[in-house]
């Protein structure tokens, strides 16, 4: 099973503030939808609650250590090991690790790739994705996107591979 991160980051590394994304990209969220639907997805019960209900078409793994929370058609455990588990168990050939920072942070050695939104503005925030060690990830693909009517930042969806 490959394990792949998803993640919009802002040029200053913030991915959000007070539990919620800061910037709305339209072809970012359609980029996330295409790339998870069918797939298991591990969380954080912090997003998990900024999201607000298990999402469509998707195994919902949710990571907390409060040993009573428990949501209705999610899968909660208690650690990353026993998540990744869990999406093991699943018949799949892909699991996606989408938030929030400490489960990436925890999650980049597991990881096999990265589905990164690049979004070339800088935020105020309080929720940073950690760095990534160009040592180590090597970016395979690059697709750059101005501003439009839709979009009021540039953005790059960039895949990032070990």
């Amino acid at each position: 099973m490959k394990l792949s991160i998803i993640v919009a980051v802002a040029e200053n590394g913030v991915i959000g503030h007070n539990n919620q994304l800061i910037w709305r990209l339209p072809e970012d969220l359609k980029m996330f939808k295409r790339l998870t639907t069918g797939h298991p997805v591990i969380m954080g019960r912090k997003t998990f609650e900024s999201i607000g209900k298990p999402l469509p078409n998707r195994t919902s793994i949710i990571i907390t250590r409060d040993q009573d929370f428990q949501v209705e058609g999610c899968i909660t455990v208690h650690s990353l090991e026993d998540a990744i588990e869990a999406a093991s168990e699943i018949e799949d050939n892909e699991t996606f690790i989408i938030g929030g920072a400490e489960i990436y942070r925890l999650s980049l050695p597991f990881a096999d790739k990265i589905y990164l939104t690049e979004v070339h503005h800088a935020f105020e925030g309080d929720t940073f994705f950690p760095s990534i060690d160009k040592n180590i990830w090597e970016e395979v693909s690059r697709i750059d996107h101005e501003t439009d009517e839709k979009h009021l930042y540039r953005y790059s969806f960039v895949e990032l591979e070990k």
